[in-house]
């Protein structure tokens, strides 16, 4: 979700304007991944260095997130959403930490689809702690296989990424699910985050219907919604 500073920056805006698009659209992509029938959909709002953004914007980006966390818990229920918090939640906020905890419970028997929000999430810290996580539980080194990580990740039970799609014309990876986008497919959009439409989505999802993807030589059928 690349590209909200940036969007305002070109109008004339304060950055904040931006962010304030960006969460705007936030429920237009999910409602659109719902409708074309995704299991998963991640977003990858704020990472783990974005904390050396100035204090005003940080200060500005979790009240924003605040906000969000509090207004969808009817839509996403209404369309049998299930949230679920992706990154370090114990170094957030008590506010943010209380309201995403409340918003996966009021959403935890949905079985539609799952949105994954990234908040304070970076791949790297994330498979740090998975190996830590190994051996606080004592594997031997010989145990220590793919199953081991997989199990210790954020995205434990999770299918790995068939599609990710950075905005903003950036191409780059950013930290973000290094583990699971071993096989992913990437879709690059020139657009920033809030010209990302749903428009601009299905175009990304139709490209991806096109591709033909091998695993180690074995062909997996792709998206067809």
């Amino acid at each position: 979700m690349d590209g909200n500073g940036r969007w305002a920056t070109a109008r004339g805006l304060p950055r904040i304007k931006g962010h304030k698009a960006g969460v705007a659209l936030v429920e237009e992509i999910v409602e659109t991944a719902a409708n074309e029938g995704i299991k998963h959909l991640s977003l990858y709002a704020f990472s783990t260095e974005n904390w050396r953004r100035p204090d005003y914007e940080v200060s500005i980006i979790m009240s924003l997130l605040r906000l969000y966390l509090r207004l969808f818990t009817n839509s996403l229920r209404r369309r049998g959403i299930r949230f679920h918090f992706l990154g370090d939640l114990e170094s957030m906020p008590e506010g943010i930490k209380v309201d995403a905890l409340a918003l996966e419970a009021a959403t935890a028997n949905e079985k539609e689809m799952v949105f994954h929000l990234a908040v304070n999430y970076g791949s790297r810290m994330e498979l740090v702690a998975a190996v830590q996580s190994c051996i606080k539980d004592g594997l031997k080194a010989e145990d220590v296989d793919e199953s081991a990580i997989e199990g210790r990740l954020l995205t434990k039970g999770v299918p790995d990424v068939d599609l990710l799609i950075r905005t903003s014309g950036e191409l780059r990876i950013s930290n973000f699910l290094l583990w699971q986008c071993a096989y992913a497919e990437f879709y690059f959009a020139d657009c920033h985050w809030p010209e990302f439409n749903c428009g601009q989505f299905r175009k990304a999802l139709e490209s991806f219907a096109t591709r033909e993807r091998r695993f180690g030589g074995v062909q997996e059928q792709n998206y067809k919604g």
